[in-house]
């Protein structure tokens, strides 16, 4: 089977900078995902996470991006745009390293046959450990485009039975109201 990934990065010490890490864990709490699909924290790792790439055939990565728009809207981009520099306005180093991991894996020839950046417009960039408010609501939406996008990939998750018995409580709560 192939190896796809998904990969959050950011630095989780400059508030919404951190989404795509955050949301990792986020993802991690709530799903079991199949043995070809491996969650990664690339965190602010940069040119580091070359190695992790060399053996993934299709990459997600979710992270923030600078583009003239509301905080909290959510963009996607192709392998292509990555290639022809068509990618917002750097944030951060951990951006430019992403950017030189995937050329540096294509030189090598372990660079992902299909990536899709999915990304989000940071409301705060301020030093702190937690996502902005905006950010934070924003986390469903993110996790509904990344099942889609693995359902596409023909990849099924599954909620971890904590979460379906929670669900299945708030629901009945719920129903009693």
């Amino acid at each position: 089977m192939e190896k796809i990934g998904v990969m959050g990065v950011g630095n989780i010490l400059l508030g919404d900078e951190g989404f795509g890490v955050h949301f990792i864990e986020y993802f991690k709490r709530k799903y079991e995902v199949p043995e070809n699909v491996e969650l990664i924290d690339g965190g602010t790792a940069g040119i580091f996470l070359s190695p992790l790439i060399d053996y993934i055939k299709k990459l997600i990565i979710i992270d923030v991006v600078a583009v003239d728009a509301e905080p909290g809207s959510i963009f996607t981009y192709d392998k292509e745009d990555f290639f022809i520099d068509n990618l917002p306005l750097k944030l951060s180093p951990h951006q430019i390293g992403l950017q030189e991991v995937l050329l540096l894996n294509d030189i090598k020839g372990s660079c992902p046959e299909y990536i899709k950046l999915i990304g989000i417009v940071p409301a705060s960039l301020e030093p702190d450990t937690e996502l902005s408010p905006i950010l934070k609501e924003r986390l469903k939406d993110v996790e509904k485009l990344v099942i889609k996008e693995l359902k596409s990939l023909g990849v099924r998750v599954e909620p971890k039975e904590a979460n379906i018995k929670e669900r299945m409580w708030w629901e009945r709560d719920k129903k009693e109201v």
